[in-house]
């Protein structure tokens, strides 16, 4: 499985996890009980698909190892086909995340990862 995973979180909500010292998940996370997470190769698409067009988001870069078994590997529901995505069981401790940058969106409204990421 991968080494460094990656989640999409809103500004506010980040601000918030600094605030608290744990990120909680948004609302489709607590939906679905637990945190969303994408390997670099899976990070485009679940943009695309997930956030189109929302601003204001930051990318947050996290080591798999870091989060212990309460992080699993799992076909994502719809039957995609873009391989396991790591789900996280509880909270993100804000200490675990190594990188947190913003993913700005071009011209188009696709969010430009920046390099070194995917």
């Amino acid at each position: 499985m991968a080494d460094l995973i990656y989640t999409l979180v809103r500004r506010a909500d980040w601000e918030e996890a600094v605030r608290l010292g744990a990120y909680r998940g948004s609302a489709d996370d607590r939906r679905d009980g637990f945190l969303h997470f994408s390997t670099a190769a899976q990070l485009r698409a679940s943009a695309a698909k997930h956030r189109a067009g929302e601003p204001d988001l930051l990318l947050v870069e996290v080591g798999s190892a870091a989060l212990g078994e309460a992080l699993r590997w799992e076909g994502a529901s719809g039957g995609s086909r873009a391989g396991l995505f790591p789900h996280l069981y509880g909270e993100l401790p804000v200490a675990a995340a190594r990188r947190v940058v913003a993913l700005p969106l071009d011209a188009d409204g696709v969010h430009r990862v920046p390099e070194g990421f995917a």
